[in-house]
């Protein structure tokens, strides 16, 4: 079937249903998943076509057709949006991303901070914006995705706290109940220091076991009023309950960001 035939079946009560199955999946445990595809069919199957045809990119908020990459919003928490390939990637377990041309879909998260903002209804300072991606033990979709959304008070707290001891080299920080492998990255974007690539790098072994990390990338503004970020990363421990759930660092409510 081709595209037009596809969405000429699926008319504005199927986008919104198809739109909320999404986040019904995102919201529960792995175990509990009904839908692991259900991210995967609405931008495959709904936004990418309708940007193809029409233009719009609808129930997205955006597709960047030359990036390869599609902004889903989350109609729950509108705090959070959520930045996912256009092509099939299962998750941070993919070889492909490490592949030289893969782009950095961190950087595509990082620039639609200003749409997160316009849904918040107000600015969000950099070192409250955070980004998230789960391992695959703590995630309940099969296509790769990142979070958007503010960072809890207390993990950009503690940033700014230890930030005199974390430097471009990674190292370990206690960080709520976890220990987390932390390094610092200077700039306001990002660019093409993809974080995927960065940890493999530093740690050429974990390429082998991608699937089990999580990873964090954080905003941070130094003392001197210059840019960065800060990059976190651990290796999911099912045994002791850590199943690499990186999002839990995460404030989808955004109440920090959101006080005057």
């Amino acid at each position: 079937m081709n595209a037009p035939s596809r969405l000429k079946r699926k008319g504005p009560t199927r986008l919104a249903s198809l739109a909320a199955l999404t986040i019904a999946g995102l919201a529960v445990r792995p175990a509990q998943a009904d839908h692991p595809n259900a991210l995967w069919r609405v931008v495959h199957d709904l936004c990418v076509p309708n940007k193809t045809i029409t233009g719009f990119a609808a129930p997205c908020l955006d597709v960047n057709l030359k990036g390869g990459f599609a902004i889903v919003p989350d109609l729950t928490v509108p705090a959070q949006l959520i930045i996912v390939p256009t092509r099939r990637l299962t998750g941070i377990e993919d070889p492909r991303i490490l592949a030289p041309k893969t782009p950095n879909y961190w950087q595509a998260a990082w620039d639609a901070r200003g749409l997160l903002a316009k849904r918040l209804g107000r600015p969000i300072p950099r070192d409250d914006i955070g980004m998230a991606i789960n391992a695959i033990q703590g995630r309940s979709q099969g296509q790769l995705h990142i979070h958007l959304s503010c960072v809890r008070s207390d993990v950009a707290a503690t940033l700014r706290r230890r930030q005199g001891a974390v430097s471009p080299r990674w190292a370990t920080i206690a960080i709520g109940r976890r220990r987390w492998r932390v390094r610092a990255l200077s700039g306001d974007d990002l660019g093409s220091r993809d974080p995927f690539k960065l940890l493999v790098a530093a740690s050429p072994s974990l390429a082998a076991d991608m699937g089990s990390q999580t990873l964090v990338v954080v905003g941070r503004t130094l003392k001197d009023g210059k840019p960065g970020f800060f990059l976190l990363s651990r290796t999911a421990d099912p045994v002791t309950g850590d199943y690499g759930h990186g999002e839990y660092l995460l404030d989808k409510s955004c109440r920090a960001a959101a006080a005057p």
